[in-house]
């Protein structure tokens, strides 16, 4: 098999090699991965291509605590950059890719046990490799009555790269970052931290803690290039006594600033007990017809369309799916609160539909948007929008405009979680069309840029797109980065470019 010409920046091919065989002697060489053919899976981005692609060298794949430690040494004698990740499916944000081109891929999916599952407090303690599909499989295997919370990609991820990436989901739950506690950290000169209670001898309250005593540390190794977590604690949701799930369809695309400010009383005062999604007509489109069904000239399909299209399969311009939890006779008022509050705003509720992600039921359904166009090439845009409707309905009709522009339909599927709305919209394109490509990047990068001008940050982005949003959220925040990774990593041989973060 060919050998990868990649390298690290400033890292000579002679050089390389010797590290290759001296990450061989811990891992095995079974576990160093370097010919182009089996490199080929850690490449693949479905980001829009870039001049120089942001390919790694090389991946190695250690089996615990001890094995990384013995790589950092390497990697700081040679000054090897290395991007871990969990289980490298980060589908939209650039899967395993790491954001400057050459880094050392260290993959973390054999360390994967389940190390304690707490069914009373509702706690368990995992590593980087544990799936949320193994964690399920684990749970139901013992009966214990504890409910996940999944992202999008849920069966194939895992909790702990999904929550180091402030990832959500749909139930009470979904705040990731929110509802973990304590993490073991291996820092880039191989000492390890345990943060909260965890530094405690014997600490029986590690995962019931998050705080400890002093500076709380847990944010920092979140989106972060200041650590590579290998254990982290999860608080998991008691399985409701009853629950159900709506369906709210709006019949006007004008509608979409009504909906919001019907959403915003119910979530803040918690009749709606989860995030639910607000999304628009285009997207739920995906999952019934492509592109080329509706549209065979360039650009983006015509609104009406998508409308037409939309209507044949009983589908509104704008709908919200949600779910009550809690005592049946709970769940019984708030469902006629909150089918009363929108039913006056005009729309329609439709009751005990049936999602998967809002009742503790791994799916992929989301990805089905990949179908839309030929190639599946997806990159997430993820600004954040204060939960007002006259916010929400700017950023539709700034993000339509721009997309249009481009020639890219508008989609967006937002989870409306309590103060602020997390506006995720995919730009799905064809990256095997150089030009469309193209188009996306162009795309992506006014929508960054724009957004930002307007007032709206954003909250995650691919690798492709770290440094732009970075320069966009502040010259001190750039800088105070800067400051901790020097502190933290003084050869800078963690995930150089990660967020925006160099040394």
């Amino acid at each position: 098999m060919a050998t990868t010409q990649i390298l690290p920046k400033g890292v000579s091919a002679r050089e390389f090699v010797r590290a290759l065989a001296e990450f061989g002697r811990i891992v095995g060489e079974d576990y160093v991965i370097r010919s182009d053919e089996q490199l080929l899976p850690y490449r693949k981005a479905m980001l829009p291509e870039q001049p120089e692609p942001l390919i790694c060298s090389a991946v190695v794949i250690p089996a615990n605590v001890e094995e990384i430690q013995g790589i950092l040494k390497i990697c700081n004698r040679h000054r090897i950059p290395i991007w871990p990740i969990s289980t490298g499916r980060n589908f939209g944000y650039g899967s395993a890719t790491p954001a400057t081109p050459g880094q050392v891929v260290l993959e973390l999916r054999r360390l994967n046990r389940i190390l304690d599952v707490d069914a009373e407090l509702g706690t368990a303690l995992v590593e980087p490799g544990v799936t949320y599909q193994q964690l399920q499989d684990h749970l139901k295997e013992r009966n214990i009555p504890l409910w996940l919370d999944f992202p999008a990609p849920g069966p194939l991820v895992g909790p702990v790269g999904n929550t180091l990436e402030r990832g959500g989901g749909q139930t009470p739950y979904g705040d990731h970052f929110g509802h973990c506690c304590g993490m073991e950290v291996v820092l880039a000169d191989g000492a390890i931290l345990r943060t909260g209670l965890g530094g405690v001898e014997n600490s029986n309250s590690w995962q019931c803690y998050r705080y400890g005593y002093g500076p709380y540390l847990d944010g920092i190794f979140t989106q972060s290039n200041f650590g590579i977590v290998t254990k982290l604690g999860l608080w998991l949701m008691p399985a409701p006594p009853a629950h159900r799930t709506f369906l709210v369809q709006y019949p006007e695309d004008a509608d979409l600033a009504k909906a919001v400010d019907v959403i915003r009383p119910l979530r803040l005062d918690r009749t709606i007990g989860n995030f639910g999604v607000l999304f628009n007509a285009a997207l739920a489109l995906t999952s019934f017809v492509r592109k080329a069904d509706l549209h065979d000239g360039p650009g983006a399909v015509p609104d009406a369309r998508i409308f037409a299209a939309a209507r044949e399969r009983g589908i509104t311009p704008w709908m919200y799916s949600f779910s009550l939890y809690g005592r049946p006779e709970i769940v019984e008022v708030n469902s006629r609160v909150v089918t009363a509050a929108f039913e006056q705003s005009g729309a329609v509720v439709i009751p005990d539909i049936h999602d998967p992600m809002q009742v503790n039921e791994l799916s992929l359904e989301t990805f089905r948007l990949l179908n839309w166009t030929e190639g599946g090439g997806l990159a997430w845009f993820a600004p954040v929008c204060p939960n007002r409707g006259a916010d929400m309905r700017n950023q539709h009709h700034l993000a339509k405009s721009i997309m249009s522009d481009h020639g890219l339909d508008f989609m967006t599927g937002a989870t409306c979680i309590g103060r602020e709305i997390e506006n995720v919209m995919p730009l799905v394109f064809n990256p095997a069309s150089a030009e469309e490509s193209q188009r996306a990047d162009a795309c992506m990068r006014r929508l960054i840029r724009e957004f930002t001008a307007a007032g709206y940050g954003i909250y995650r982005t691919g690798t492709n797109y770290m440094d732009l949003v970075a320069s966009l959220h502040g010259a001190t925040n750039l800088e105070v980065n800067r400051r901790l990774k020097r502190a933290l990593d003084p050869n800078g041989i963690l995930a150089p470019g990660k967020s925006g973060i160099q040394i």
